[in-house]
């Protein structure tokens, strides 16, 4: 591994940035910030704040190299490496629809129908994650940097800037906007799903040694929260200026302010500055079916071959048009799939971490009935309040799902744990 452990504080820092800086990020943020103002930045924050925390678990990671399903499917058996794995394919899902959604909203400023939008991209989606575009991935980061350069001459020229250092003190009063449940669920979920997000964690294993591990993550948190505050400055800037229509959509906030800052819909700049925030959405979009594709294949339920990769990925691809055409906003969508992976992962992993520090060591059987009780509830909440989101116990949708899950999750290895101390005859055998 030592071969591939490269990365200096400020490579490592620009990778874990870039794992969450995207459309969900952008679009999201100003969809919310479009009715909450500084408040509206919240996900994003949430982002900064769990890279700061990541920090407990980074050295970790960097030791033990491989990834959550692989530790715990090592330690407790295939069956928890397939039940982790599966539960990382379904959050990806809401991330693919995330994709859809704001690739269809950014087209809707160009004047094409979201209904339409959603299919072709869905198609493209399919389409370029079967073909060799991976190290196309700088294409997908430096137009996100061209838009983060629009942004900020957006900002210049809406006089946005004295808000935009405001922000960090207006932002925590702001946040009384925000239902208590809200910010648990949306801050809680975030948090937790940075300490143990695959796409955080490959770049992490990538650090050259400790020092630089550290003072990347640092780094990366301090840039994650000046970029969470960018976008909801924007939107007040934009507000203050009159130049939102007063119908406008949440959703296309951000995209009618690029428009605007290259001189509208009609007018070349105008089209290059849309296209360009559409375009990370097709990498985005592609390599995520590319990652579910790849993690259903090794399963090793179906064989390998061109037409089941072509199969699973269209499956892929309509379940997360499916969740897109249900509608809903971007981080309450992007937030409700973390929280599922978090609540059925939490629990089985902080056991294998009390293992590790040889505090206390659960029996086997114990945490796969913790991530087959956890990762069934929560995957049911989520589908449930996908339906039908008035389905809801505990005031939000992300805090429903990881408080029923992550209570079942202890349950299961309470029961299980006693069960095996009073109940040896139906001890099942463990796997080595």
């Amino acid at each position: 591994m030592s071969e591939n452990r490269r990365l200096d504080a400020f490579s490592l820092a620009a990778l874990l940035v870039s794992a969450h800086y995207g459309l969900g990020f952008l679009l999201g943020t100003a969809e919310k910030s479009l009715t909450l103002d500084t408040a509206g930045s919240l996900y994003a924050v949430s982002l900064g704040l769990g890279t700061i925390a990541l920090l407990a678990l980074a050295k970790f990671y960097w030791t033990q190299v491989e990834q959550i399903w692989t530790l715990l499917g090592n330690r407790y058996g295939s069956q928890v490496k397939i039940i982790v794995g599966l539960m990382s394919w379904l959050s990806l899902i809401g991330i693919e629809a995330v994709q859809l959604i704001s690739g269809a909203f950014i087209l809707k400023v160009l004047g094409i129908p979201v209904l339409a939008s959603m299919i072709v991209l869905a198609i493209l989606f399919t389409l370029i994650s079967v073909l060799p575009v991976e190290k196309a991935s700088f294409l997908f980061r430096g137009l996100l940097i061209l838009n983060f350069l629009a942004l900020l001459y957006g900002l210049w020229v809406l006089h946005g800037f004295p808000q935009y250092l405001r922000s960090p003190l207006e932002f925590i009063p702001s946040l009384e906007q925000v239902s208590l449940p809200t910010l648990i669920g949306v801050s809680l979920s975030t948090i937790l799903l940075v300490l143990i997000d695959m796409k955080y964690q490959q770049f992490v294993v990538q650090a050259k040694d400790v020092q630089s591990l550290y003072q990347g993550c640092v780094l990366a948190a301090i840039l994650l929260l000046l970029l969470a505050l960018l976008p909801s400055s924007v939107v007040i800037a934009a507000k203050e200026a009159g130049i939102l229509p007063t119908d406008i959509d949440g959703k296309e906030t951000l995209p009618f302010i690029l428009s605007w800052i290259g001189g509208g819909a009609d007018k070349p700049l105008g089209v290059v500055l849309i296209i360009s925030l559409l375009v990370p959405a097709l990498g985005v979009g592609s390599s995520i079916l590319r990652v579910q594709t790849k993690t259903i294949l090794d399963f090793n339920i179906l064989p390998t071959s061109n037409f089941n990769r072509l199969l699973i990925t269209s499956f892929n691809a309509l379940l997360a048009l499916a969740v897109a055409l249900k509608g809903g906003e971007i981080v309450n969508l992007i937030v409700s799939f973390y929280a599922a992976y978090v609540s059925a992962v939490l629990v089985p992993f902080v056991a294998y971490l009390l293992a590790q520090l040889g505090r206390y060591t659960f029996s086997t059987s114990s945490v796969r009935l913790s991530l087959v009780m956890s990762s069934l509830s929560a995957s049911s909440v989520l589908i449930l309040t996908l339906i039908n989101p008035s389905l809801v116990v505990f005031g939000n949708v992300e805090l429903n799902i990881m408080t029923i899950g992550i209570f079942l999750g202890v349950l299961g290895l309470l029961v299980g744990q006693v069960i095996e101390k009073y109940f040896p005859a139906t001890k099942v055998k463990e796997e080595i």
